[in-house]
């Protein structure tokens, strides 16, 4: 990955595609140095051309400026200056030959436009230039062709201006001759400046014709080369890494992810190596894992066919021994009854009874076995209906003890069935069987919704359980009373737990409850296709508030 004998950039940095990279001296450099460097010198390449442009274009202006507001208005004030003179020996030759003064009317006027010409001249034509000296020429000639005839014609009385006219004609031609000679001159004089501003328009405005498309050009080409260049050095690196990233992504965690182009770009590269040679490592780690746990799972299948052998030995096997011993022994008390004393008989009573516990146990550790192993499909669970059947069940006790069942409106849930129904049966049959003497039990059982769950509660008046044995009453075969004093294995709250467990709920007694025992468990709200695989209206399996009203159960009867 290097692109040197060392295998390192010039920061250090291993450097992967060292044909894309820019050369040796640049190797360390990072995309923000490179991005500083190129923009600095086009910023300073632009600024360059922008000079360029800007001085150009001040000297088409400059040219422009000077063609359009002193040449040509220069050259219209000399003319006009030239026909303000002319209006002059127009007035007074006219006023020389007829005596008339209305014939001073032009007189007066060319000295007027005479006065704004020259003073508009003065102002355009710089001092010592050709042009200036040229004016200063011409209007020292009209003084004198006004001293020697326009003044003195114009002033003379009209009895003696044709003799002052014709004295002074000869010399008024020859002066004005003269002024009209420089006048053209001055005129001449200003036409070529006038060209030549012209001349040197053109020649500037194609320069800047010229100078633009050079800007044009470059800029055009900086695009180019900008472009060029983040291919090289930015889009194509980050194209080449995503590309690694892409196939490492699809599974491809052996393929080495190679970095190109800036330095930081490269470290980038290395980084994700070292995270893909990482993820490898841990991928690695967890097919050995996998490996490992497919080896216990088939320990596990192997564990639980073995177990399912063994319930099944259980089931038959090991129960027809039983039966046959508490058979023989029953047959042997009813056939020898008078051939043995009572102590022989209490003998064959325990035996026989124990052989009847040893066959409840075995049922009842297969059931708790059998729950969450061999079950059927999930369905949509009436609960109303199941404590229905449960009372149905329990109908003799419910009768022997008086009891009274009460329970709010209880909901649809999604569940097995047969266990849901085991686990109301066993709740209930406990608050039954758990009763204080001499007072009819009372048994209620109620429903909420919080949280995303049902939250139920099954009550009584009974006896109670102590806080201290909160959680061990739900550990299998643990009891807090003697055989004699109440029956049973031990095995009925440890059954609920693992029901409600396998539903995804959890089980527990209220402690805060001073009367009684207060077994509560929670389950998850039924979705709304389970709540339509139960086949009952909506309105059925909605459950009421913990406050509703409540459903009794006659004593003795059914709901």
């Amino acid at each position: 990955m290097a692109d040197d004998e060392t295998g390192q950039g010039a920061a250090g940095i291993p450097v992967a595609g060292s044909d894309r990279a820019p050369g040796r001296a640049a190797q360390g450099w990072t995309t923000r140095r490179w991005l500083t460097a190129g923009v600095s010198v086009t910023v300073v390449l632009l600024a360059v051309l922008a000079s360029l442009g800007a001085w150009v274009f001040a000297r088409s202006t400059s040219t422009s400026n000077h063609l359009v507001y002193t040449t040509t208005p220069a050259l219209i004030a000399a003319a006009k200056l030239e026909q303000s003179f002319t209006d002059e020996e127009t007035g007074s030759r006219g006023y020389g030959l007829s005596g008339q003064r209305s014939f001073l009317q032009p007189y007066q006027d060319g000295l007027k436009s005479e006065q704004s010409a020259a003073a508009r001249l003065h102002t355009l034509l710089p001092s010592g230039s050709s042009g200036a000296d040229e004016l200063t020429r011409t209007l020292a000639l009209g003084d004198a062709w006004k001293s020697a005839f326009g003044r003195p014609v114009a002033e003379a009385a009209p009895a003696d201006v044709v003799r002052t006219a014709a004295s002074r004609a000869d010399e008024g031609k020859a002066a004005f001759d003269a002024f009209r000679a420089e006048s053209a001159r001055l005129q001449a004089t200003l036409r070529a400046d006038q060209a030549r501003g012209r001349h040197e328009l053109v020649r500037v405005r194609a320069e800047r014709n010229w100078i633009f498309s050079l800007i044009a050009a470059v800029v055009l080409a900086l695009m180019v080369l900008v472009t060029i260049g983040l291919r090289r050095a930015v889009t194509g690196p980050l194209e080449g890494l995503s590309a690694d990233v892409r196939r490492v992504a699809r599974g491809d965690f052996r393929h080495e992810v190679r970095g190109s182009g800036p330095a930081d770009i490269r470290r980038l590269a290395q980084d994700v190596e070292s995270m893909r040679q990482r993820l490898a490592d841990e991928l690695a780690f967890s097919d050995a894992a996998r490996e490992r746990l497919d080896e216990q799972a088939t320990d596990l299948r192997r564990s639980n066919a073995e177990l399912e052998q063994f319930a099944y030995v259980a089931s038959h096997d090991l129960q027809e021994p039983l039966r046959k011993v508490a058979s023989f022994c029953q047959l042997l008390q009813r056939r020898y009854a008078d051939q043995l004393d009572a102590r022989a008989g209490q003998y064959i009573e325990f035996a026989v009874d124990g052989a009847n516990r040893m066959q409840t146990l075995i049922n009842d550790l297969l059931a708790f076995s059998r729950v969450g192993r061999l079950h059927g499909e999930s369905e949509g669970v009436d609960l109303e209906e199941v404590f229905t059947r449960t009372s149905e069940a329990l109908s003799m006790a419910v009768e022997d003890t008086g009891a009274e069942l009460v329970h709010d409106p209880l909901p649809k849930v999604v569940g097995d069935r047969t266990q849901l129904a085991m686990l109301l049966q066993n709740l209930v049959a406990n608050a039954l069987k758990f009763r204080r003497p001499d007072v009819p039990p009372r048994v209620e059982v109620s429903c909420r919704q919080e949280d995303g769950a049902w939250h139920f509660a099954v009550a009584d008046n009974g006896i109670g359980i102590a806080p201290e044995y909160a959680e061990k009453v739900f550990v299998i075969f643990q009891r807090l009373h003697t055989r004699d004093a109440y029956p049973g294995n031990g095995i009925g709250l440890a059954l609920c737990k693992k029901i409600v467990e396998y539903h995804g709920g959890a089980i527990g007694i209220d402690t805060d409850r001073e009367s009684g025992a207060r077994i509560t468990f929670t389950l998850p709200v039924a979705e709304p296709s389970a709540e339509r695989a139960g086949g009952a209206d909506a309105d059925t399996g909605k459950a009421g508030s913990a406050g509703g009203a409540a459903q009794t159960v006659p004593t003795g009867g059914t709901a």
